[in-house]
């Protein structure tokens, strides 16, 4: 690793620790990783394929206000400057910037295994054990502290239900095979507490 890799991932490190991150920090990136690299052994991807993820990984969530709605876009636009320059090709950027916008609503389209991989490692922590999911939901719940309970509550159950009415919570077989039951099961109990 050359000096301005190093500086490059102390800046990006530096970001996953700013104080308004209660769950979108570090140790999210470290859990998705470790997902990451299940998933794309299942999946089959090879070596390139597997550090495309990694790095789409690390910059999925790059920039982060929850007060702003282009996160994503401005996170891709971060990792394509980043990785722009001799020892990364525009296409690697391209690609890891266009894995970084799928985040945005985790919509993966048929045969996209890059994308279905960096998304279900994303949503991994829907299907985590009981403490793990009320850990998340609670880290959420403090980065939205700006807003109201009663407005919090109203949006939160709204994304929820969004994503309970997809044929599909995650988009890899292992995902839908391992997790669809209990991420259903956790995300429509949350659902029901915000609602009472």
């Amino acid at each position: 690793m050359d000096e301005s890799q190093i500086v490059a991932a102390a800046a990006l490190r530096s970001r996953y620790a700013e104080p308004h991150r209660s769950y979108h920090n570090q140790t999210h990136v470290d859990a998705v990783l470790i997902v990451v690299d299940d998933l794309a052994r299942r999946e089959k991807l090879n070596d390139e394929e597997k550090t495309i993820v990694r790095l789409a990984a690390w910059f999925h969530d790059a920039v982060y206000d929850p007060r702003a709605t282009d996160n994503e876009r401005r996170s891709a636009e971060l990792a394509r400057a980043a990785l722009s320059g001799d020892e990364v090709t525009a296409g690697v950027a391209d690609e890891v910037a266009r894995l970084v916008i799928v985040t945005a609503e985790h919509a993966v389209e048929p045969g996209d295994v890059r994308a279905a991989v960096l998304c279900d490692a994303d949503l991994s922590i829907l299907a985590s054990g009981a403490d793990r999911y009320a850990d998340y939901v609670r880290g959420v719940r403090e980065e939205y502290a700006f807003v109201d309970d009663a407005a919090f509550r109203q949006g939160r159950a709204a994304v929820l239900r969004r994503l309970l009415g997809r044929e599909h919570l995650f988009a890899t077989s292992y995902g839908q095979e391992q997790w669809e039951p209990v991420a259903r099961t956790q995300v429509a109990a949350e659902i029901a507490a915000l609602e009472t």
